[in-house]
């Protein structure tokens, strides 16, 4: 497995252009491979990426069971002298990963729920819109994920133990943003809610966290949801 990572400029009209659609950057990220996996099938692996957009930079973060050739994306979306992207081996550290280590952790993420349809009876995935669903979307998937998410007490390292309601989750909700683009095949619309979440884990279940890692979280994995990376916790 490799986990790679490619500065993006804004400032170039081609750039802009794979940056308005998740369609379109979909595509981009899988011409970076010869063959890439679909992940179709259970258990087979498949390419996640995720866009991470602030004042300073725009990183495009891409996992992957082959190593990808960025060549193309800095040709046309980037900095071709002087930025072709960073590519990095993910095995050794996966295998670091252990029951009881606390990370600090982000995800753009597909946060859904399946609502029945009265009319025709079938079921319905329509997205949560509000902070409050969403947080709650991730914290009831953490634990068959193989992880917990860290009260912002026990991050904290203070509580006075005088609290009767749970303490609130070391968790932060923000560019939550509603897509809306056609598939290229089909020409069927497709609108998709999305969400930043932040925040600090416990492992659990290490085996079931690595395959959430590989595997990616939620649904809309094609169009950057669900891949999950991990830094030290700030002290």
């Amino acid at each position: 497995m490799y986990l790679s990572r490619i500065q993006l400029n804004p400032r170039r009209r081609e750039a802009r252009w794979l940056l308005a659609s998740p369609q379109r950057l979909h595509a981009a990220v899988l011409a970076a491979f010869p063959d890439p996996p679909t992940g179709d099938l259970d258990g087979e692996p498949r390419v996640l990426w995720r866009l991470d957009t602030d004042d300073a930079a725009t990183l495009l973060y891409v996992v992957s069971p082959e190593q990808p050739d960025f060549a193309h994306l800095a040709e046309q979306a980037g900095w071709p002298t002087t930025e072709r992207g960073t590519v990095k081996h993910y095995g050794p550290f996966l295998d670091r990963l252990a029951a009881g280590q606390r990370w600090a952790f982000r995800i753009t993420a597909n946060p859904t729920r399946y609502v029945k349809d009265l009319t025709s009876g079938k079921a319905r995935r329509l997205g949560h819109v509000t902070v409050a669903q969403q947080a709650e979307w991730l914290a009831a998937r953490s634990q068959s994920l193989g992880f917990s998410l860290v009260s912002a007490a026990d991050d904290s390292g203070v509580d006075d133990g005088s609290a009767v309601e749970p303490a609130p989750l070391a968790l932060t909700v923000s560019h939550r943003v509603t897509h809306s683009f056609t598939r290229e095949n089909s020409k069927k619309p497709v609108t998709l809610t999305t969400a930043q979440f932040d925040g600090v884990l416990e492992i659990a279940d290490v085996g079931a966290f690595r395959g959430a890692l590989v595997g990616g979280i939620g649904p809309a994995k094609a169009y950057g949801c669900g891949l999950m990376t991990l830094a030290r916790p700030e002290p």
